[in-house]
């Protein structure tokens, strides 16, 4: 079977399809025939900076749909050539791909295969984002760094139908600015990646004064650095910041007392792939409920780019240049 492999950390050249044998599900394991495979930043990071690669060579992917190819001991609950929508660890940029059974999850009526590679990582993460760790509230106002990708696509949806007042974007261009805007935000803030200390300071304030002059109830950021500092400086009393992602590959973020206390602040994390290991169960609820937002139409993620598997550095160029929106395929079957 054909895969693309990362022999050694690099820029997207190091993305070379070989063939090689094809994988068996052990116990408790699935494995699937792929029809697609989303590109997440996390692929990026993996390929430059070893996030999460337990040994080279490599395989990346974390997100697949497809057909049941074979089940492993003990599995049940899916049968060989449904289709289905999966989460893994590793090895999506591949013909066929194995993972556990308790991330496999059949489709619904209505969700076609296409659409179903864009749900297993996006779609959780958007949710719990909102709900599950963001708790977001009827009336409340929430600022979503990285608004027009993946991500933030969904979120903007999801915070407008959980009755947010005001669901606030940040980006890096103006093409990506009026993208947010198509999708649930009602303001977008554009913010280059350059964007200094004193430029921060200037956010700060606009976010606040677009929240009524007290900040925001719930923050989201992917990227960690300045910018989680910019967000946790941009809540209201009792504010909320979720953290997700270091996309900066800055030092990781520490807030103690001085920064939490005076206004009663909290922060959290969230990780959808420790979850997977963590807290599988919880993991299954959480994606049952984000899936069923898509089945009944609440939710919408278009695909902006599809590439051929072989083609998965021109994948990773396009979302590195930090020009892409929406959500980003590669056609596997």
């Amino acid at each position: 079977m054909r895969a693309v492999q990362v022999q050694e950390y690099g820029g997207p050249e190091v993305l070379r399809t070989v063939e090689t044998e094809v994988p068996e599900p052990g116990p408790g394991q699935v494995s699937v025939d792929v029809a697609y495979t989303g590109v997440n930043f996390a692929d990026l990071k993996a390929r430059g900076e070893g996030y999460r690669v337990p040994s080279l060579p490599f395989v990346p992917g974390l997100e697949v749909s497809g057909r049941v190819r074979a089940l492993g001991e003990g599995v049940s609950g899916v049968e060989v050539g449904q289709e289905v929508a999966a989460l893994t660890a590793g090895g999506a940029y591949a013909d066929v791909v194995v993972t556990d059974a308790t991330t496999v999850f059949p489709l619904s009526s209505g969700v076609d295969l296409r659409t179903a590679a864009t749900l297993p990582t996006v779609l959780p993460t958007a949710y719990a984002l909102v709900h599950a760790v963001g708790r977001l509230q009827p009336g409340e106002t929430v600022l979503v760094q990285g608004a027009a990708g993946g991500i933030g696509t969904v979120v903007g949806q999801l915070a407008k139908a959980a009755g947010a007042s005001g669901v606030f974007g940040v980006v890096s261009g103006a093409a990506k600015a009026k993208y947010a805007l198509d999708h649930g935000y009602d303001d977008v803030f554009v913010v280059p990646s350059t964007t200094d200390s004193v430029q921060f300071v200037e956010f700060v304030d606009e976010v606040r004064a677009a929240a009524g002059g007290r900040g925001v109830d719930l923050a989201l950021d992917p990227v960690g650095g300045e910018t989680f500092r910019a967000s946790l400086a941009s809540l209201a009393a009792f504010g909320r910041l979720v953290s997700f992602g270091n996309a900066s590959s800055a030092e990781p973020w520490r807030v103690g007392q001085p920064e939490l206390y005076p206004t009663g602040l909290s922060v959290s994390g969230f990780s959808i792939l420790t979850l997977a290991q963590t807290a599988p169960g919880a993991l299954r609820a959480l994606t049952e409920k984000a899936f069923a937002a898509v089945a009944e139409g609440v939710v919408s993620l278009p695909v902006t780019a599809e590439f051929p598997l072989e083609e998965a550095s021109e994948a990773h160029r396009l979302m590195g240049g930090r020009t892409s929106t929406g959500k980003l395929l590669l056609r596997v079957a």
